[in-house]
């Protein structure tokens, strides 16, 4: 009996968490360490670890916060809190403990810069971003500043400085993900937001103009990683021809995004292949810096 109770507590907490999500910041940190400096590979895991436990703790906080919005949506009424698996009190304090742990990690393994960007990730997405939600349709901008952060920890653990070009460079590209990354989701699920009374934009413009916008945004998210080697982020010619095929690949795939006649590629099979767009980035960029300074 106590089996299937502890693998019914598991798959909350990895509900709440969002553990596909969070790591991807702590990617996105690794990433940012790895451009930086490379001194181990293990000396990686502790920063990637820390942004991991924070990214679960704003996903568990954050869904603590909108559990009202939640249980009027389609696609989140099953999650734990709407569902009633979790009691809200039970949650909050999970997040407070993820934040927590995160933090005294990010300080031991990063030191004070790490730990104060890691505080302003919080305070950015669950507190600004998740108000602004409620607010305007348009949130998800200002909200993106929240992708550029996990990159700029592992960047200040690796021994970089917040000044600097290169770091400016793959922020970017973070940034410019993250906007498309919402708003495919809004070709399927915009009626939704709507329904649980949340601004959005397809209130204000149509599912063609979302498209569209959406495919400017990803562009410019492709322009941006092209652009890497221009900064000294890329030093092979195997890694830059890759980012030349990744975004062609991307912008190929978003193309039905523009066509007049109604879309025929769903926004959600988009939004996966600009995750795996991201993803790609990042495992050529951190691979190149492992093979560099391998003996």
């Amino acid at each position: 009996m106590l089996g299937p109770m502890l693998f019914q507590k598991i798959k909350i907490c990895l509900a709440l968490c969002r553990v596909n999500l969070s790591l991807f910041a702590a990617c996105s940190a690794a990433t940012g360490y790895f451009l930086a400096s490379y001194r181990d590979f293990l000396t990686v895991l502790g920063p990637a670890s820390a942004v991991f436990l924070l990214a679960c703790g704003a996903s568990a906080l954050n869904q603590y916060q909108e559990r009202d919005i939640d249980a009027k949506m389609e696609r989140t009424y099953n999650r734990p809190l709407p569902s009633g698996l979790i009691v809200p009190g039970l949650a909050l304090s999970f997040s407070l403990v993820l934040f927590v742990a995160g933090l005294v990690m990010l300080a031991s393994t990063g030191g004070m810069r790490a730990m104060v960007l890691g505080s302003i990730a919080i305070l950015w997405y669950n507190g600004v971003y998740t108000y602004l939600k409620r607010v305007t349709a348009f949130a998800s901008v200002p909200g993106a500043a929240v992708g550029m952060i996990p990159p700029a920890i592992g960047w200040v653990t690796g021994g970089g400085e917040l000044i600097d070009i290169r770091l400016a460079a793959i922020c970017l590209i973070f940034f410019l993900w993250q906007v498309p990354h919402f708003w495919l989701l809004l070709l399927t699920h915009g009626a939704e937001y709507e329904r649980a009374g949340l601004p959005s934009v397809t209130r204000y413009m149509s599912r063609t103009q979302i498209a569209r916008i959406s495919f400017a945004w990803i562009v410019a998210a492709a322009i941006a990683g092209l652009a890497l080697p221009f900064y000294g982020s890329v030093r092979t010619p195997l890694v830059f021809y890759s980012l030349i095929i990744t975004a062609a690949w991307l912008i190929w795939n978003g193309r039905a995004l523009t066509w007049r006649k109604p879309l025929t590629l769903p926004g959600h099979a988009l939004f996966w292949k600009l995750n795996i767009y991201l993803f790609l980035i990042m495992s050529f960029l951190s691979l190149e810096n492992i093979v560099l300074h391998m003996p």
